[in-house]
């Protein structure tokens, strides 16, 4: 389908995904997510293709943009929702923060891993009391000036890629001083750096999410990331780009229900005709593909006005916010039309709904993107 967005480039890279996602991702996922498996494999094969550098400038990344990440999560999460999030979360969480904000050292030392898919990085923000209300944050990190050293002490709740076999750092915000939130690069394997036993989720069950504990973890100076004080407006950036790229990954998760739903509508017969013959499964799939429509303009569009230099957070909180609901409601619709096979677990619809609920809560609840939305109209909403 032409998209007035996409570039050449961008259709390519879309071909080159579709093809990986059937072959190295599809076979397996549903195995996965039955065994809880992370597959450390395929995310370094997903590496290897070059996708966990598409946004970043060279010498580190292949020079793409926002727009490039898109079109791969959503190829991804078409096939597999765990390993979609494990690309959007490596790339926009892990090595994003340090593409943006670190010195050049910084940069030398950790993006050329992360990068290329060799690592994997993540960001603590979310604390047990501390998730949309981030201003809330508890973990501390205190300057030991004669050691040069950050102490930093505190909890970190569900962070993604924060515990696998290739994760190689966690930057993590902590208050610096009063009023004050700073991030810090905390590599993995720091003494006083804990990562708790992994979660046991509803969905999402490839993908690896853990809690984190600090205890008088300490970390060179120099591991502060930009300047000291920043971190809350450091981490309202990052998060603008993920609801992008989230907004794309339930653009994937859409779009495979409307496939599924078209072809088993098709092919399962009542009452001697298709199923699809009937109108209430006809339109209910009709209604799945203008949220297709919709969710995929409005997600290019944030897109493109990044890529653009342009204002977007506005953009990426319509986005995300349309484009989550609608993806809860088409596995919903999917799941009905395949009836009671849909409520197997080797019907993949199965899979997409229960792993489609996080995507209205992570990187921002629903509620937060009305928020931000209704700021943006200069409403007084508090």
């Amino acid at each position: 389908m032409h998209d007035p967005y996409l570039t050449d480039e961008h259709q390519q890279l879309r071909a080159v995904v579709r093809d990986f996602a059937a072959r190295e991702i599809e076979p397996f996922a549903a195995e996965w997510d039955r065994t809880h498996t992370f597959p450390t494999d395929t995310v370094l094969a997903m590496g290897e293709l070059g996708l966990f550098g598409i946004p970043f400038p060279e010498p580190y990344g292949a020079g793409g943009d926002l727009t490039g990440l898109c079109v791969a999560i959503e190829e991804v999460a078409r096939v597999d929702q765990s390993l979609a999030i494990t690309l959007e979360a490596g790339v926009g969480l892990g090595a994003g923060p340090i593409a943006r904000f670190g010195t050049d050292e910084q940069k030398e030392r950790w993006l050329p891993d992360l990068c290329a898919g060799r690592a994997l990085g993540g960001f603590g923000l979310t604390e047990p009391d501390a998730g949309s209300d981030a201003g809330g944050t508890r973990t501390t990190a205190t300057l030991d000036g004669s050691a040069g050293e950050w102490v930093i002490d505190g909890e970190k709740a569900f962070i993604t890629n924060s515990g696998t076999p290739i994760t190689s750092l966690v930057t993590v915000t902590a208050r610096t001083g009063p009023d004050e939130i700073s991030t810090i690069v905390v590599p993995a394997g720091t003494p006083g750096f804990e990562v708790l036993p992994p979660y046991r989720k509803m969905g999402w069950h490839a993908s690896d999410t853990h809690g984190l504990a600090f205890s008088g973890c300490r970390v060179p100076e120099d591991h502060l990331l930009g300047p000291r004080g920043r971190g809350f407006a450091q981490f309202l950036g990052i998060l603008d780009e993920g609801r992008v790229a989230i907004s794309a990954l339930a653009v994937g998760v859409i779009q495979r229900c409307v496939d599924d739903a078209v072809a088993y509508a098709t092919e399962r017969h009542t009452f001697g005709r298709p199923i699809g013959s009937n109108q209430a499964v006809a339109f209910a799939i009709a209604d799945m593909e203008v949220a297709l429509h919709a969710a995929r303009s409005l997600t290019y569009h944030a897109a493109w006005l990044r890529d653009q230099g342009r204002p977007f957070t506005h953009a990426a909180a319509i986005a995300k916010l349309q484009s989550t609901e609608a993806a809860v409601a088409a596995t919903r619709t999917a799941t009905q039309v395949f009836g009671g096979s849909g409520f197997m677990d080797e019907t993949p619809v199965a899979r997409h709904y229960r792993d489609a609920k996080i995507l209205e809560i992570g990187e921002g609840t629903s509620e937060v993107q009305r928020l931000i939305i209704s700021r943006g109209l200069g409403l007084p909403v508090r």
